[in-house]
């Protein structure tokens, strides 16, 4: 039997030639290499010598690197990097002489502030398990989610203290282990109180994991455990290195930080020890404004705002200074090809697609020449991804074909929590589904037609409702669209469409579906029509279809 630690430096050296690439190629494109001095490399050879990379150790680096540059700016607060890896220590330190333990769950629920990067990496840096989860729960959504990652502690922004209450109740959690941020609630402590001393921690890097609950479209909500692998470092490199991303960016933060969207690409872009610029929430004038006052050059955001963005009149638009901006980053819901033809005449070429899940990291990234040759396109596969299409009959379909995206990389989580039924059901000898269906060009670009429980089978024939939706969508008169299968007696599915048109424009039925049985074969034009003046989503852009169904 190998020994384990002769077994651990053999895989390291087989890893080498990987590593050693990925990190030259980004420190030269991101302009990292010139910006390192003595005290960040000596960190960065530390860092890299662990067999497992906690994520709070890019603070680290930053800190000794470059201390008094800012690392994140909210309202009137800017932090540098030393600030916030003194902040990130203390609390870890904190946690730990409260009783957090190894592995155990701190489950947090804020809007967009700084201590939501405080908190999740100081849950890291005391090898705990971060749980972050939307502000905008139940009391009784919170408390399942409470109950279901076992929450040693909680916290909280102050004035969501009534939905937290019944679930610390529930678990029996005591005034040292519910703090409030922002403000105080009495029988609670504050996180200021919570800090202890700026000490070394013995971090157990194997022991650190995000839990991130998906949206829960669907039924419950479940738990993807993150680890963090050596290779999640070098993939996150290897993404870097597909943009033009770089560590003299302002990253403007827009989406809910409890969701991978923004929690992701903030996390890189602070890899490169870029500054981040954090926005409560997202309006099209506020977000305009802040790229003019803080000459943002990147973000991220789902097509949702990106629509309001380009719906904005060219002259609202132009009241701002905006051409600082060169990386939009667009995911989390479907990119239609109108959208992103509107997106970069309005801004230039700098939209970037990718196509990811929390329980599958990034996929595939479209570049700007991407969504202008193959409108739709959710990109081609990212470096060390493999990806398969499956058929109903668990075999590869051919290219052109249909089939369930299965993915294997070194972003996948290490399953769902404490639930080895639903991670053995996304499981295929190694790879992982959740749930989407898609086709891949000649040219390697895939396209997503839609969820597997949203295929429409009518009269025998699958129609994907993705293709439907944006076929719909390229009627002028047209905003968007949504397409679901309805119980029909005769065909056992018929499609259905929720139309939203344009402002100030009007369009019947009979004259949409004449349009579209131009365009589509005639399974695929529903039967049905409805107009709505807006389609239900959950706060990262995805289309509630339950809800349209119900």
């Amino acid at each position: 039997m190998m020994i384990p630690k002769l077994a651990d430096l053999r895989q390291r050296l087989r890893e080498a030639p990987r590593r050693i690439r990925a990190t030259t190629n980004v420190a030269l494109t991101s302009g990292l290499f010139w910006e390192m001095k003595a005290p960040g490399i000596r960190e960065v050879i530390r860092v890299l010598g662990r067999a497992h990379q906690n994520p709070s150790a890019v603070y680290q680096i930053h800190a000794h690197n470059s201390p008094d540059k800012p690392a994140v700016i909210w309202r009137d607060q800017t932090i540098s990097w030393f600030e916030l890896n003194r902040r990130i220590d203390s609390l870890a330190h904190g946690l730990v002489a409260r009783g957090l333990g190894r592995k155990e769950a701190v489950l947090s629920m804020m809007r967009n502030r700084p201590e939501h990067i405080v908190v999740q990496n100081a849950v890291a840096r005391a090898s705990g398990s971060a749980v972050a989860v939307s502000w905008r729960s139940t009391p009784t959504e919170f408390a399942y989610l409470a109950q279901n990652c076992a929450a040693r502690f909680i916290v909280f922004e102050h004035d969501l203290w009534p939905v937290v209450e019944p679930a610390a109740k529930q678990l029996g959690l005591g005034r040292e282990r519910l703090i409030s941020v922002g403000g105080d609630v009495p029988g609670t402590t504050r996180l200021e109180d919570a800090h202890g001393k700026a000490v070394t921690l013995a971090v157990d890097d194997e022991a650190a994991a995000v839990v991130t609950y998906t949206s829960g479209t669907t039924g419950k909500p479940k738990g993807a455990v993150r680890k963090f692998p050596r290779e999640m470092f070098v993939a996150a490199l290897e993404f870097i290195a597909q943009t033009p991303m770089r560590t003299d960016d302002v990253h403007l933060v827009v989406c809910p930080l409890y969701h991978m969207t923004a929690y992701g690409f903030l996390t890189m872009s602070h890899l490169l020890g870029a500054t981040a610029v954090i926005l409560d929430d997202f309006k099209p004038e506020t977000f305009l404004r802040a790229v003019q006052q803080h000459h943002a050059t990147s973000t991220a955001l789902v097509p949702t705002m990106l629509h309001r963005l380009t719906a904005l009149p060219k002259e609202e638009r132009d009241k701002f200074r905006s051409r600082s901006l060169r990386l939009i980053f667009c995911g989390g819901a479907a990119l239609t090809g109108q959208l992103a033809a509107d997106a970069m005449n309005a801004f230039g070429d700098i939209v970037y697609n990718f196509y990811g899940a929390t329980e599958t990291g990034l996929v595939t990234l479209a570049k700007p020449a991407d969504l202008r040759d193959a409108p739709g396109t959710i990109g081609k596969s990212l470096p060390n991804n493999s990806i398969r299409l499956i058929g109903e009959d668990k075999t590869e379909v051919a290219p052109g074909e249909v089939g369930e995206l299965y993915v294997k990389s070194d972003q996948l989580v290490a399953g769902y929590h404490e639930n080895a039924a639903a991670t053995k059901e996304s499981m295929l000898a190694g790879y992982f589904s959740v749930g989407d269906l898609a086709r891949v060009d000649a040219a390697g670009r895939y396209f997503i037609e839609g969820r597997k429980r949203d295929m429409v089978i009518t009269g025998g024939v699958n129609v994907y409702p993705a293709e439907v939706e944006a076929t719909i969508e390229e009627h002028p008169s047209v905003f968007e669209a949504a397409v679901i299968g309805v119980e029909d007696p005769e065909w056992g599915e018929r499609v259905k469409a929720f139309v939203v048109l344009e402002k100030n424009k009007t369009l019947d039925e009979a004259e949409l579906k004449a349009w579209l049985r131009e365009r589509l074969a005639t399974p695929k034009v529903p039967r049905e029509y409805v107009f709505i003046d807006t389609l239900p989503r959950n706060p990262t852009g995805k289309v509630l279809k339950n809800d349209l169904r119900r």
